[in-house]
């Protein structure tokens, strides 16, 4: 009888083992085995053997993880404090390496995210920070990904959600601006005056080579003049006109 137990519970405990040995992993999912305490493979997904007490694994995920890195104190080439925050998008293309190579990817990618936002960020000026997101974002994630190859992480995106500058900043920047479109509509105004004085120089060459044309001018403005309601018009005749009309004598030249 006790012989009977004594197998029953050995039966027992080496079925319990068996059921404890399968291990289901998503598709998502890799299984980092270890034996003995040294690296064997990696598996999955799906159903996989771990030996107990001879094999250990390390579950990896491989879906792509987004955080957040906190706002960070930047200072920029011309010396402008600010504070920058951003996302960073990534996911382990090694699960091997995630695992071996550093103690937690996930911690020492965001530190490493928060240093290298810095330090490139300070190598431009305030005006690149606020125009140039998209060049910054790549050299940020070309920076980070060449970092983190090791670990075996692959950096997709990086994102700078926002920059904070203080309210002294900001009005200077205000009226920086508003120099700037005063400059413009100075520059746009005088060459409106440009074009004006161009257009009456040709005018004038060529009333002045037909004289026919200065007569029509004449007459138009005689019709300008009798649309209003003053009561004095004054029109202007050339002298060649009252000449020929014996009005005024000709300018007898000068004996010397």
């Amino acid at each position: 009888m006790v012989f009977g137990m004594g197998f029953g519970g050995a039966a027992l405990i080496v079925i319990l083992l068996i059921i404890a040995s399968f291990r289901i992993l998503r598709e998502y999912e890799r299984a980092v085995v270890f034996m003995l305490g040294r690296f064997w493979k990696v598996k999955g997904p799906g159903l996989i053997l771990i030996i107990p007490g001879v094999q250990q694994m390390v579950r990896v995920d491989l879906r792509t993880i987004v955080f957040a890195v906190p706002p960070q104190d930047v200072i920029t080439r011309d010396n402008v404090s600010v504070k920058v925050n951003a996302v960073v998008y990534f996911r382990v293309v090694d699960p091997a390496k995630s695992v071996l190579q550093v103690a937690k990817y996930l911690e020492a990618t965001s530190q490493l995210a928060q240093t290298t936002l810095r330090a490139v960020l300070g190598k431009h000026a305030l005006d690149e920070l606020l125009s140039e997101r998209e060049r910054l974002n790549l050299d940020i994630q070309k920076v980070l990904d060449t970092q983190t190859d090791a670990w075996g992480i692959k950096v997709s995106t990086v994102e700078i959600k926002q920059v904070d500058l203080n309210e002294s900043m900001v009005r200077a920047i205000a009226r920086q601006a508003e120099a700037e479109r005063e400059r413009r509509a100075k520059i746009i105004h005088a060459e409106g005056e440009l074009q004006a004085s161009e257009k009456l120089l040709q005018a004038a060459q060529m009333l002045a080579r037909q004289p026919q044309a200065m007569q029509l001018r004449y007459l138009q403005t005689l019709g300008n003049i009798a649309g209003d309601k003053s009561s004095t018009i004054v029109f202007p005749i050339p002298m060649d006109v009252l000449t020929r009309l014996g009005v005024v004598k000709p300018a007898q030249p000068q004996s010397s």
